[in-house]
């Protein structure tokens, strides 16, 4: 990964970690689905125009099937999964269950494209899974005011990521990453409208809530999901899924600034160990122990 893509990373773990903060502040007041039809529907917006302009609307149609399927893997699904979620759960929590993102990516890549699983990602998986419990240990609580169901969606949503980002890789790509942006998100929309609109809230919606929401949909999907998708195209899926690592550090960051969140114990404990596993499973760390002798 050369300095440019590492730089385009850390960018999108900044905006993505933002877009927490953002559904704190708007998932209350707008609704879980409006909101999501309001950011995938605003970025939309800001896309068409660009595919226009590069005379690629054809592509849209050409490829409207797999974009469909990104669509609702990749925004529509855990984009609605997330913002539920937010209406009782920490930014920073949140985010680090979406950092298990690779650990879904590396399974699915395991059992769809019969990846081979070394050793080291075996037991990086095993890890990131046993940060999870850790993570999420005394939150599962089904009884009224219990977290159980918010956590759940929480830990869904990973598992629509890391399917996207391999479907994205085998059906996607031959389509530029403005393509597979604009199309996932138009697809969402569609999706997202016989849903959402019915719900839309008859209360004033305040200001603060929608410069969140217009910042969730220009800032955290436009232009996350054209950095996103250049990644995969250039680095690959496996690489590109790795901007999860940071994107916790980031949500942390902005939800303590602007929201007043505390780090507890368990996110740092159980995001530790996720992290862990997630370098095991990538191959970013590799002990010794685990490297096979060579024969002489």
């Amino acid at each position: 990964m050369g300095r440019r893509d590492l730089a385009e990373l850390v960018l999108l773990a900044a905006l993505w970690g933002a877009s927490f903060l953002f559904m704190r502040v708007a998932a209350p007041v707008f609704g879980p689905l409006v909101l999501v039809l309001v950011r995938v529907g605003l970025a939309t917006l800001c896309l068409l125009p660009l595919v226009c302009w590069r005379g690629e609307l054809r592509a849209l149609i050409t490829h409207w099937r797999p974009l469909a399927v990104v669509g609702l893997l990749n925004s529509a699904l855990p984009f609605s999964l997330f913002a539920w979620a937010a209406l009782s759960l920490s930014a920073g929590f949140t985010a680090v269950l979406n950092a298990t993102t690779p650990l879904w990516g590396a399974v699915v890549a395991w059992l769809w494209l019969a990846t081979q699983l070394p050793r080291g990602k075996v037991l990086g998986l095993a890890l990131g899974f046993l940060g999870v419990v850790v993570l999420v240990w005394g939150k599962i609580s089904f009884k009224p005011g219990g977290d159980g169901w918010a956590v759940l969606a929480a830990m869904l949503a990973p598992v629509a990521y890391g399917i996207a980002a391999n479907y994205t890789k085998q059906k996607l790509a031959m389509a530029s990453p403005l393509v597979v942006a604009t199309g996932s998100q138009l697809a969402a929309t569609l999706m997202l409208l016989p849903l959402a609109v019915p719900l839309w809230p008859e209360h004033p919606i305040s200001l603060n809530a929608w410069l969140a929401a217009i910042a969730l949909a220009v800032v955290c999907t436009a232009l996350a999901f054209l950095l996103f998708f250049r990644l995969i195209a250039k680095v690959g899926p496996g690489k590109a899924i790795a901007v999860t690592f940071l994107i916790p550090l980031f949500a942390i960051v902005w939800g303590g600034i602007f929201l007043g969140e505390t780090l507890t114990a368990a996110m740092a404990a159980g995001g530790g160990i996720i992290l862990l596993g997630i370098a095991l499973a990538l191959g970013l760390w590799s002990p010794r122990w685990l490297v096979p002798a060579k024969m002489d």
